[in-house]
């Protein structure tokens, strides 16, 4: 439910309604516009009276929201979250790039390609130290020796680092990361989801591949019911009858969820199709459909990576693309303003 107050109500009645909606067990989303101020009322509002609520003087008009995401929902939040990240924007109008390896490697590799996409324009840095691998045989990530070598690769750059995690297990490890990224298998994990909650740092909340928007909203609403809601969200395609790519990139997701949330929504060309040639035109696709960033995988050496060399561009390709990307961004009103600025 939401209770739009009228332009410049009295504050105290204002503060007693908010005490009297406290004490029926409501949750109180406020958020404050220009012309307009919002009350969200989040919890059981099925006792409370719209009639009631509208006819206080300092009511303009009382909604009930149908959708079962309340915190996530654009009516709620009518202006756009923007995420700061170490001075780096995401959201309302401020575009960035995440780009880095897969996998972490080695200490060299890390650190190579982490100059190499500060040089070319990227505003944080991605590398999985933990990756969830559909085989068992297949490389499982570094664990957190990786960890320790993506925090020298930011030590040596000061771009923020992004990294997935797999387990609550893996909290204490993640102190010094920046963004922690939930991957597409671990969308519904929700214990996990009510963990990162409690942590107030940004998430970033990757679609599972064959989830639908509100399923991913929902998620979304885990994290943010448990009083974090600095949470990015991921369109990284989804699984079709198509087999001649690894995924469908979604674009038609981007301007869906710009219209049902205020969250930022960003887009990882690379593993939504899972071929390097391909991560140039959806880029800019994403770009053009709305998305507030991008994420990209780039390895020194793509023929010998341990993990999805086919999707990944070379720090020279990266660089061309970065070129064209602040020039479409730009096209489009978005802002890659750099940290600081």
């Amino acid at each position: 439910m939401i209770v739009v107050l009228k332009k410049g109500a009295d504050e105290e009645k204002v503060d007693a309604l908010k005490q009297e909606l406290t004490h029926m067990g409501l949750q109180l989303h406020l958020s404050d516009g220009v012309n307009t101020s919002l009350i969200g009322l989040v919890g059981d509002t099925t006792e409370v009276d719209a009639e009631w609520l509208s006819a206080l003087d300092v009511v303009e008009s009382v909604k009930r929201i149908k959708e079962p995401y309340k915190k996530a929902n654009k009516d709620m939040h009518p202006k756009d979250t923007v995420v700061d990240i170490a001075g780096r924007k995401i959201g309302g109008g401020f575009f960035q790039v995440i780009a880095g390896p897969c996998s972490v490697e080695t200490r060299e590799q890390m650190t190579e390609v982490a100059l190499d996409v500060k040089k070319a324009g990227a505003g944080l840095l991605r590398g999985g130290a933990f990756k969830p691998r559909t085989s068992p045989y297949s490389f499982q990530g570094l664990g957190d020796e990786g960890l320790k070598m993506l925090l020298e690769a930011k030590k040596a750059t000061g771009l923020p680092i992004v990294t997935e995690i797999m387990s609550t297990d893996h909290l204490p490890l993640f102190d010094e990361v920046d963004v922690i990224q939930v991957g597409t298998r671990n969308m519904q994990n929700f214990q996990l989801l009510k963990e990162l909650g409690k942590v107030d740092k940004p998430i970033l909340l990757k679609r599972g591949m064959a989830n639908t928007l509100e399923e991913l909203l929902m998620s979304a609403e885990y994290i943010m019911a448990g009083g974090n809601e600095k949470v990015i969200l991921c369109e990284r395609g989804i699984r079709t009858f198509e087999t001649s790519m690894r995924n469908t990139l979604d674009v038609s997701a981007i301007p869906m969820l710009k219209s049902k949330t205020h969250l930022p929504v960003i887009v990882d060309p690379s593993h939504a199709a899972g071929l390097r040639f391909m991560v140039e035109p959806l880029t800019m696709a994403a770009i053009a459909a709305g998305a507030d960033g991008v994420m990209i995988e780039v390895h020194n050496n793509p023929e010998k990576a341990l993990c999805d060399g086919k999707q990944s561009l070379t720090p020279q390709a990266f660089s061309d693309l970065m070129s064209k990307v602040s020039r479409t961004a730009a096209f489009f009103g978005k802002d890659m303003q750099e940290a600081g600025e």
